[in-house]
């Protein structure tokens, strides 16, 4: 009598309730606002097991590290490739949920780690610190303070094969504060080569950049203000060398982005800047940095700069003007996008 063949991977033990399962590989990246503009990520290559918080005037922000440290600014791939995934299946009109299922393999290639013995094991120590890694913020609404307390993930569990214990699956429950930013679609689209970046303050800096930046031709910041927006604990004098180092490095190697400090102010140029053409037929409202990466969302498929001259014209040619111009555009990009459907 022969033998049934074995099945080479584990029993499928996780819950078959609502899960989004992960199969869009190639998804552009990208990075929730919240995360880019607050410094909840460690960029210290040591556990970092201090509590921060940072104020605003009356909005204050608190993050509370595990014994194990406070999530790092690698661990936020993690997060980036499930935004990702969920924001692309968005785009396509599928369901998502909080609880996101995918392969190891699939996120340590899609987010260039190593996939070894090692890299697995890195990839658990992330987990763990994102589980363990607690945000305390407040919310002002009226005349009533709400103060909320959650983590960058509720849970986590890997499926492992019993030979050599690699993972198989993974399922992450996202947070709701992470899943909000998803369905609001709060989020950037991050060059690929964000995940090349070796060093965390390179990464921050590219984040911040994406963030303020944008698709504007340059802008710039002090540095005792990019000191606390990367989350440093160096003294003024070591951060300011440790960014001077990395932009004064002969391969400009940062995406998108060039860096120059001069008197203290740390000055960005965006390398792609493409000014948009103005005629004496079009309307001259100036758009913010993140309108485009918004009008993807609300037009997927369609080209966003040829929508953006038809708003123009259209504006124009009505003699409309608006005190929010951005919102305009990505109401008529939203309204083309039911008429028309994708290209």
């Amino acid at each position: 009598m022969t033998r049934p063949e074995r099945n080479p991977l584990l029993p499928d033990r996780m819950p078959k309730g609502d899960f989004f399962l992960c199969d869009i590989l190639d998804a552009a990246p990208k990075g929730d606002l919240p995360s880019m503009e607050h410094p909840l990520f460690s960029v210290s290559t040591r556990p970092d097991t201090n509590v921060r918080r940072y104020e605003q005037g009356e909005h204050f922000v608190e993050v509370t590290p595990s014994v194990k440290g406070l999530a790092t600014v690698f661990d936020r791939d993690i997060l980036i490739f499930c935004i990702s995934q969920l924001v692309r299946a968005l785009d396509e009109g599928t369901k998502v949920s909080r609880t996101v299922r995918f392969r190891a393999v699939d996120l340590m290639r899609s987010t260039n780690r190593d996939v070894s013995g090692k890299g697995y094991q890195a990839l658990v120590a992330a987990f763990e610190r994102l589980a363990g890694t607690r945000i305390t913020t407040n919310v002002i609404e009226n005349e009533t303070y709400v103060t909320d307390g959650f983590g960058l993930i509720d849970r986590w569990r890997i499926v492992r094969e019993r030979k050599d214990g690699r993972m198989q699956e993974i399922e992450v429950e996202l947070s709701d504060w992470v899943f909000e930013a998803i369905n609001n679609y709060e989020v950037l689209t991050l060059d690929r080569d964000y995940f090349r970046l070796r060093k965390p303050i390179e990464r921050r800096l590219y984040e911040i950049a994406r963030k303020h930046c944008g698709a504007q031709k340059s802008w710039k910041i002090g540095l005792p203000k990019l000191k606390y927006k990367i989350g440093s604990n160096s003294s003024d004098k070591e951060f300011k060398r440790l960014v001077s180092r990395i932009i004064n490095e002969p391969h400009d190697h940062i995406p998108q982005y060039s860096f120059e400090m001069r008197e203290g102010i740390v000055h960005v140029t965006n390398r792609n800047f493409a000014p948009t053409p103005k005629t004496a037929d079009t309307y001259a409202g100036r758009l913010e940095p993140d309108a485009y990466d918004g009008a993807r969302q609300r037009a997927p498929g369609w080209d966003v700069y040829m929508l953006e001259q038809k708003w123009r014209a259209w504006m124009h040619k009505n003699g409309y003007s608006s005190a929010h111009p951005t919102k305009s555009f990505l109401s008529f990009c939203a309204e083309h996008y039911e008429r028309n459907g994708a290209p």
